[in-house]
């Protein structure tokens, strides 16, 4: 596995990630302090196999983000908590934004400004971290045509091109959720196409894992 023993792994990003995790900081082995989805399941993982490594996992999730939201809290939330390996999801919020409030265009994130946020955190960030993840954003939704779909699509493939920029490891979560469309309808997995079951946080969790060499 790639992370080293004794590291202490940070996740952050939006709805997804939080999951009602623990505030100010979520960790801890009680029930529900790394919230209910993907981050619990990672942590769950890691200690029952390898327990010798002790990795602490912290989740510093806050439901509605969008990679603004990010910059104005990564001093607290990350830079202040000094991780060595952090795990980045966000853009959902971004083109969400876009759809569900077309009226209200200050608190739509476009591309460029996604990009070059994302672009400056990393920068901030990468020369203290033995290790770096970019999730890619993400909708439960197989037809490619959709119009949310093909703009979470280019928000995804740029969050490829800035994990390929900074030698980051790049998890694609919508290829792994369309590996499991092409079986079930989205509604198993999330009726709003974006907040998933336990078997969507599931899909997001392997898809981490094996990214790793878990």
């Amino acid at each position: 596995m790639l992370i080293e023993k004794g590291s202490k792994l940070l996740f952050i990003g939006d709805s997804i990630t939080d999951c009602g995790r623990a505030r100010p900081v979520g960790e801890g082995l009680h029930w529900n302090n790394l919230g209910s989805g993907y981050v619990s399941l990672v942590s769950a993982q890691l200690l029952s196999k390898y327990p010798e490594s002790k990795i602490r996992v912290i989740n510093m999730g806050v439901g509605g983000d969008t990679v603004r939201h990010l910059k104005a809290r990564w001093q607290t939330d990350v830079l202040d908590l000094k991780p060595d390996w952090l795990s980045i999801m966000i853009g959902v919020n971004d083109v969400w934004r876009q759809f569900d409030n077309p009226l209200i265009p200050e608190c739509h994130v476009y591309l460029d400004e996604y990009k070059s946020t994302l672009d400056d955190l990393i920068n901030l960030t990468k020369p203290n971290l033995k290790g770096l993840v970019l999730m890619s954003p993400f909708i439960i939704e197989d037809n490619k045509e959709d119009a949310m779909r093909k703009k979470m699509d280019e928000y995804r493939f740029a969050m490829k091109e800035i994990a390929q920029k900074h030698g980051a490891i790049f998890v694609d979560v919508q290829e792994a959720f369309d590996r499991f469309l092409k079986y079930y309808h989205s509604y198993a997995l999330a009726l709003d196409r974006i907040h998933p079951n336990l078997t969507g946080h599931m899909i997001i969790a392997n898809a981490f894992l094996k990214a790793i060499e878990f």
